[in-house]
């Protein structure tokens, strides 16, 4: 499904319905829909065997009027400079909505990194930096980790910017290992983020989370804390996970009887979120179609996995009691999921709402570099849930005072902060 879809033109598609609903300047609106700066390059490796292999690496800055780009790099077989766009772009917003002082950013490099050696990764990753070092600080650019990368990547590409910089610069990078610059309550950051605003969601249109089950795509990083925020701080049920099989190049559903256990999940998913089927099946999970999850009968869909997950083809398959959709992943809903939304009074959280709980934290990582003070888990974990709480709220505010869409208010939140800050700074009086 994702595909057929190309993400920056549903990026710019949904921009430009907000922009006319605000009456956007024209010049304006062209200022925002399209990156600042992109960044195309090619990285050579010497594999293991002693062979020579390049790679395609891309870098996007779509705006840094609130302040220095901010955004992952995603390592996958599948990445395009479009499906880097998008997100950027999609990170501006979030940023903004979030009300933290960075703009939008993302990288990526054209690879399946489940196919390289550790010694192959870390290559790849100084590479990287390589060819961005020049573009990329902690004043200018800060990468992270997203779909295909680890902390231990980020330590590896911090040490390499460190390297050739000539000074230790541990800000330049966020989401790196415990002991190497890293934040507490990172790892857990991006799902329970996810978890604060359905809970706020469901205060909202007054729905007990202790009666409530879930439908998760996805058990990657932001799916895992999910599931398990769900379950122990909603008091909840989650119905599904889902997952992709790299042994096996294809998706599956696992589900189970009274609920899957997030927990016990953890132990036997690998870095990549893999889950390992015959230890599932022996703990008595059922194994289905990678696209099940999504008819799996819920009052919660977190669709947690990629862009362009729930379309007008997948959104009839869902269970008709879905009172909340939550989105975790970046763009998993398409324009024609909305309107089905609409239609039938979904509750919708829009992406750069409701997985803003990561780039949060990583510039709570970066405070702490900066600083070079570190704070606990919980001073991490409850700042970030007064974060969400406020931008969730805000966005609320703004759906019922002009009566619009969850997607729409938050966008118009977004996209006046980054205007007023692009006016503040002189870049719309011709004197910039």
């Amino acid at each position: 499904m994702s595909g057929q879809i190309n993400a920056f033109e549903m990026a710019q598609k949904q921009f430009d319905g907000v922009a006319k609903q605000l009456k956007l300047d024209p010049g304006v609106a062209e200022v925002l829909r399209w990156p600042m700066r992109e960044f195309s390059f090619r990285i050579p490796v010497r594999l293991d065997d002693g062979s020579l292999r390049v790679f395609q690496g891309f870098r996007v800055q779509h705006n840094d009027a609130r302040g220095p780009n901010k955004g992952g790099i995603r390592f996958a077989a599948n990445e395009t400079m479009d499906t880097v766009r998008a997100l950027a772009t999609w990170m501006t917003w979030k940023c903004a909505v979030a009300d933290i002082p960075l703009g939008g950013g993302k990288g990526g490099i054209i690879v399946d990194p489940s196919t390289l050696t550790v010694n192959e990764k870390e290559e790849m990753c100084r590479g990287w930096v390589r060819a961005m070092w020049k573009n990329i600080g902690p004043r200018n650019d800060v990468p992270a980790p997203d779909i295909g990368t680890t902390p231990q990547m980020m330590g590896w590409m911090m040490d390499e910017y460190s390297r050739l910089v000539g000074q230790y610069t541990p800000g330049v990078f966020t989401g790196k290992p415990l002991g190497g610059g890293g934040s507490l309550g990172r790892t857990e950051a991006t799902g329970y983020g996810v978890i604060y605003t359905v809970r706020e969601a469901m205060k909202h249109l007054n729905i007990d989370g202790k009666n409530s089950v879930a439908a998760i795509q996805g058990f990657g990083n932001v799916s895992q804390y999910a599931a398990a925020g769900f379950v122990e701080m909603l008091g909840g049920q989650v119905a599904c996970v889902s997952c992709w099989d790299r042994h096996e190049k294809k998706a599956f559903t696992y589900s189970k009887k009274g609920g899957v256990d997030p927990r016990f999940l953890l132990t036997i998913v690998d870095e990549y979120g893999t889950i390992d089927k015959a230890k599932a099946q022996d703990a008595g999970y059922t194994v289905e179609d990678g696209d099940a999850w999504i008819t799996k009968e819920a009052n919660v869909l977190i669709p947690a996995a990629m862009e362009g997950q729930v379309t007008a083809d997948t959104v009839n398959k869902m269970s008709k009691n879905i009172k909340i959709v939550a989105e975790g992943a970046n763009g998993p809903c398409t324009p024609e999921a909305d309107e089905y939304f609409k239609k039938n009074n979904i509750f919708n959280i829009p992406d750069f709402l409701c997985n803003a709980g990561g780039v949060t934290t990583s510039y709570f990582e970066q405070v702490q570099n900066d600083m070079n003070f570190y704070w606990s888990k919980d001073e991490v974990l409850g700042r970030l849930d007064e974060k969400m709480t406020s931008a969730f709220n805000s966005v609320v505010d703004r759906s019922e005072k002009e009566k619009v869409y969850m997607r729409d208010a938050a966008y118009m939140v977004a996209i006046d902060r980054v205007v007023q800050a692009m006016h503040l700074r002189g870049w719309l009086t011709g004197n910039s």
